[in-house]
Parts: C-alpha cells; structure tokens; sequence
C-alpha cells in the first residue's frame, strides 16, 4: 500500500466479536497449531514511496529513523512511470537521484531494500482509450494501473533495477496488489493471466540482470487462495523466490490459511509479510481505510504481539509493517505527521531488535446472568478464537469467533449447557488449546 489509498479487508467479521457454535455431544480439543524454527524472520517497516515531487532529503530522513527502529530492510514502491515517464530507457534525472539516495542510505545503515515495482508509464500501458487521454507523464493516472501492453518491457525495467542496485536489494516486489478489488493498483481484465504474464517475463530478466536478487509475486491482499489458484493455473510457480502477502485482518490466520494453499499446490516458497499494521485513529474516528481504529497502546500492543508471535514461524521469511510516517486520514506510522514518536515507535523498535517474548496471554472470566453463562475476557491479536465447554468431562460446545478492535470478546453460552458444573476453556487457534485460558463454574 502507498500513502493516500485505500486500505483492504481480509475479513470484516474481524472488526466485532461475533461467534459460530454448534452444540457437540463430545470430542477431542481444538488442534495445536505447531511452529519450529531456527531464524527468525527479516524485520524492518514499509517507508515513503517514489512520486513525483518527492526530495532526496526525504530519504535522508526516512532511513535515518528505520535505523533508529533496528530495521533490517525496508519497502518502498518504485514507481515506473514516474522513472521512466517519456520513452523506454529514458530515465527521469530527479527521480533517480532519489532512488540512488534511498539505496545508499539503505546501505550505509545496513538495511536492504525491498523494491515493490508498478504503475505503468504512459507509453506502456494497457488502459483504454478513455483513460490514456487523461494519462501524463507528470502525475499518477488511472491509467497508470493498467499493466503495460508488452510484460517484456516490465521485464527490462526491473532488470535495470537489479543491474543498478545489486544485492543492496533485499527483493524485488513485482507490482503491487494485483487482486485488489479497488483496482487502484493493476487494473483490467483477467488479472491473474495477465499478472503471471508481468511475473514470468520479470523473473529470468532480473535473474540474468543479477541472481543474487530474490523476486517477490504475489502481493496478494486476499487469504482464501481463489486468486493464488488463479496464478498457478496461469504457470507462475518456478518464476518468483517467495510470495509477498499484505494482510492487514487476521494476520496469523490469514497466513497459516495462504499457507496451506501454497502446500496443496506444491508450493514451499515463503512468504513476505510486507504490508500489515493498525491505525491509532480511535476515538477521532471508528473506520479509517476500511480498517477498524484502535488505540496508540493496543497499536504497539498488536505489533509485538505479531512479531512474537511469528518469531519461531520458518516459512514467514520477512514482516514488514505499513508503515514509517502518518498521512492524511491514514494513521498507521509509528510517527505523527509532525514527527512524535508514538507508543508504536518504542513497540517496534524492542522487536526488531529482538522479537521474542511472551504474547498477551488469553484472559477468560464466566458469570452466570439469567438462565446463561457468559464467557467475557480478552486475547491476542491476530487469528481466530475458540471455545470450548465441557460438562461431566465430555465436550459439550464448541465455537469459533473473532475479537473485536480492542482485541476482547463476550459470549453468551446456551441456555441448555445449565449454569453449574460447566469447564470452559478459550485460546488462539495460532497458540493452539495448549496455551488456553480455563474456568469453572
């Protein structure tokens, strides 16, 4: 995602605890989810993209705070139609110095880059003839989305990219968010043809420009799998060393489930969680960028929560928060819009440095109100939830639900479970029943 857009909704169901039960006669736990792994995965956070009008300085400052947060890489999007806006091989000056100079800060601090590569000049684009009329060299228009008319030409700009900054790239990110309903990124029909089109002619180009660059597809903001079966119906495996995944709602579930489509498909690249993270706009606002608003403390909450979480998961190979600075009705930095450093600054930082720890553990409290049991409490963010009572030691109930923004859930339990003599237990499907939270009543 870039700065003044519109933000994606992986599951609305996440923005209130809701619940789905079914009364059970009896039956094992929820599974264990099981995590092992040596490395931890590659930290950093999302930072200002090229556009036009944007100044060297601005790197300057941009890299300066990413190495005060102990970041390792940073993302940031390459607009190609704003470093080759007239002709093939015609590169703006300006731009490129600004490219050039957010590389070398890049490096000079130790950090890489991870290069996310889209919007299509003027020349090259694929939009129809009512919107190239209004497409400029000098300013992004929705025909800048479309992706271009010959992938070939994707293909030898990315090359140039991987030619120019070698290994100081972490990856090179092909577009950006080709299933994004929005269209406001890869515009058009048959997306999924036509983005493993851009894919396949950018792979062996950036390969033969310099192997060592790892290339990223994928960019998917969706979790159920329909467009990546899409992609690999399209022959995109073999073309991309990892996929990119922008999930923003139900970040754990949503990657254990984009996981197990990718094994189903015999797919073990790993995944590039490279866009993800929570707005402070409560109590300005309810809603900001289709994501639900929460506080500045839950905001730094949830963000170690996650990396803690994901510290041990061998098949997430990067988590890189959305993102540097805030923006107009976009408050997802971890610095004001005047530079204050918010609660989420510190957050960040203590995890980067070093992302283990102990997760927010599940709380669990029961009361009796009317003929029911209410089970209230709090959990971690991230996944799904579930619910377990037991009455005379058989599994009586099962549910599964979602948090609501602060991140605290209440249910209320059937009247046919009585009010006595029930155990109930709550945990994150991510942690597995192992670590439940358990009462009795």
């Amino acid at each position: 995602m870039s700065r003044r857009r519109f933000r994606k909704a992986l599951a609305s169901a996440a923005l209130a605890a809701c619940a789905l039960a079914v009364l059970a006669p009896g039956g094992a736990s929820g599974r264990t989810v099981a995590h092992t792994a040596p490395s931890v995965p590659l930290g950093g956070v999302n930072i200002l993209g090229l556009t036009y009008g944007v100044r060297p300085a601005e790197a300057d400052q941009a890299i300066a705070l990413a190495r005060q947060l102990h970041a390792r890489v940073v993302r940031t999007e390459l607009s190609w139609s704003v470093l080759e806006p007239l002709a093939p091989n015609v590169v703006d000056p300006q731009a490129l110095a600004f490219t050039d100079r957010l590389v070398a800060d890049a490096a000079a601090a130790g950090i890489t880059v991870i290069a996310t590569i889209r919007s299509s000049p003027c020349w090259a684009s694929s939009a129809p003839a009512a919107l190239m009329s209004n497409c400029s060299p000098r300013r992004l228009t929705a025909a800048n989305a479309w992706p271009p008319t010959d992938p070939a030409e994707y293909g030898r700009f990315t090359a140039y990219i991987a030619r120019r900054y070698g290994t100081r790239l972490a990856a090179i990110e092909i577009w950006n968010e080709p299933d994004q309903s929005n269209e406001l990124y890869f515009a058009g029909p048959n997306k999924p043809t036509r983005y493993a089109a851009v894919v396949r002619a950018a792979y062996p180009a950036i390969k033969q420009a310099n192997a060592g660059v790892p290339v990223l597809a994928g960019s998917l903001v969706g979790s159920n799998g329909t467009f990546l079966r899409a992609l690999y119906a399209a022959g995109i495996k073999g073309y991309y060393d990892g996929l990119a995944v922008h999930f923003y709602n139900l970040t754990l579930g949503a990657l254990r489930s984009i996981r197990q489509v990718q094994l189903a498909n015999g797919d073990a690249k790993p995944l590039w969680l490279d866009e993800f993270g929570w707005s402070n706009c409560w109590p300005r606002e309810r809603v900001q960028q289709e994501q639900a608003c929460v506080t500045s403390r839950l905001q730094a909450t949830d963000m170690t929560d996650i990396f803690r979480s994901l510290a041990h998961t061998r098949y997430v190979a990067a988590e890189v928060p959305f993102e540097l600075n805030d923006y107009d009705h976009e408050n997802f930095g971890v610095v004001t819009r005047s530079g204050a450093r918010k609660p989420l600054f510190t957050a960040l930082a203590g995890v980067l440095s070093s992302p283990f720890g102990r997760v927010t553990p599940v709380t669990l409290r029961l009361r009796r109100r009317g003929g029911h049991v209410l089970a209230s409490g709090s959990g971690p963010v991230g996944d799904f939830m579930g619910l377990e009572a037991l009455k005379g030691g058989r599994l009586r109930y099962r549910a599964l639900f979602t948090l609501d923004r602060f991140n605290r859930y209440s249910i209320k339990l059937p009247s046919a479970l009585g009010t006595r003599g029930l155990v109930v237990r709550v945990f994150q499907y991510w942690k597995g029943s192992g670590a439940a939270a358990r009462k009795q009543i």
